[in-house]
């Protein structure tokens, strides 16, 4: 018996619906953006804990859940807010931090949708 190595086989088709993409390049970058900063166990406790408190939270207050130094706090601090997930205000020494929901808005829209 021989094969003819030109000969290409067809390719199966797929019987399933058509499928299309719901969120653009740009949308799937900033959603992967925010699960990114949300992507380590502290900052994720850290933005539950703001969510509780629908003002502002200080600095300190933030600090004292944590058995992790100062420096490392901010560190985490800086990444939620460099992806836009919390916002600062500085007054006097210490720096008052709250949850930007509407930054959030589109990953809990995405997470709900998901099934």
């Amino acid at each position: 018996m021989q094969f003819d190595i030109n000969k290409t086989a067809a390719a199966p088709t797929c019987a399933t619906q058509p499928t299309e993409l719901r969120l653009s390049a740009d949308e799937a970058a900033r959603l992967a953006t925010l699960a990114k900063a949300l992507g380590h166990p502290v900052r994720v406790q850290i933005v539950e804990l703001l969510s509780r408190y629908g003002g502002e939270v200080c600095v300190c207050d933030i600090e004292r859940h944590f058995d992790l130094a100062q420096p490392t706090i901010s560190h985490h601090l800086r990444v939620l807010r460099e992806a836009g997930i919390i916002d600062g205000e500085q007054r006097g020494l210490w720096v008052h931090y709250r949850v930007a929901p509407e930054t959030l808005e589109p990953l809990r829209r995405l997470l709900l949708g998901l099934q």
